[in-house]
């Protein structure tokens, strides 16, 4: 691992709170934890994002990362997360030349929160090629199916999105946050801090939308299958088009709607159609 002073600054993700049920009753119910923090990279404020706090050095890399902002993992010196503050401090060696116009040119995005995508990322076409991934449907459910014991905070509190990395039907890593822009951003600076192999992931499973965001993220992790409980949009399509990203979008169960698929879809275990099921037209 690089040479990186890192604090340790993790906070549980979920709180108790006093609620009423609709009996009248009082009990103690589990809320998903919502914290600031703010960024500063090398003294300059960058962004406030709002997240359970869970692993928040990582969150920071990987969000720097995935704008662009820091190159190399090798050209962090620091980052140290203070919650008495809500501030993470980024030390780096060095910038992006052109750090001024990136900054200055802003897109607020759909993510939970509203995410923010710096210097024209929306519009990147240099990103190295994605591997044509082949997505088994028999595959697509073992995920489906494992994914269920990951979901901690969800089940006790609600409020979240979680994001995985999978290899196949193995789940690699997950991560829960209020928004899913941060659980891919921790995933991407997990990878970066473990210096791991983005190769070892061929799938990224996410509980939000497909949007833009979302779809530049995975590409630029170098992950080429998106799989999603939840729909895609336009934005979505045209993006993993470009980049060469496979779409799986409203997978629940044995249901799924797969877009860019042809010839990296292998449907080896097509259901038994019932009765009701909706006709294909």
């Amino acid at each position: 691992m690089h040479d990186i002073s890192l604090s340790r600054a993790r906070l549980p993700a979920t709180l108790e709170i006093e609620v009423l049920d609709e009996f009248g009753e009082a009990k103690r119910q589990a809320i998903a934890a919502e914290r600031a923090l703010t960024v500063y990279l090398n003294k300059r404020e960058i962004v406030t994002l709002m997240t359970l706090g869970a692993d928040p050095e990582a969150l920071v890399v990987g969000y720097l990362r995935n704008q662009g902002l820091i190159g190399e993992v090798r050209d962090l010196q620091a980052v140290q997360v203070d919650w008495e503050v809500e501030a993470a401090a980024v030390v780096t060696r060095r910038l992006p030349e052109d750090l001024e116009e990136r900054l200055g040119q802003r897109t607020v995005t759909t993510g939970c929160g509203q995410g923010t995508v710096f210097g024209r990322l929306l519009e990147a076409t240099a990103l190295r090629p994605l591997p044509a991934t082949v997505m088994r449907q028999s595959v697509l459910y073992r995920l489906l199916d494992n994914l269920g014991a990951y979901n901690e905070t969800y089940r006790s509190a609600g409020a979240v999105h979680g994001c995985a990395l999978c290899r196949q039907e193995t789940v690699l890593d997950f991560v829960e946050d209020v928004g899913r822009h941060n659980a891919v951003d921790t995933l991407a600076g997990r990878q970066w801090l473990a210096e791991a192999d983005s190769t070892e992931a061929d799938i990224f499973y996410t509980t939000g939308r497909l949007t833009s965001e979302m779809v530049l993220k995975v590409a630029q992790m170098g992950i080429g299958v998106l799989v999603s409980r939840s729909g895609v949009t336009q934005k979505g399509v045209e993006l993993a088009e470009r980049f060469g990203v496979l779409l799986i979008a409203r997978a629940k169960g044995r249901h799924f709607q797969a877009i860019h698929g042809a010839g990296r879809l292998e449907l080896d275990a097509v259901p038994t159609r019932r009765p009701g099921d909706r006709a294909r037209v």
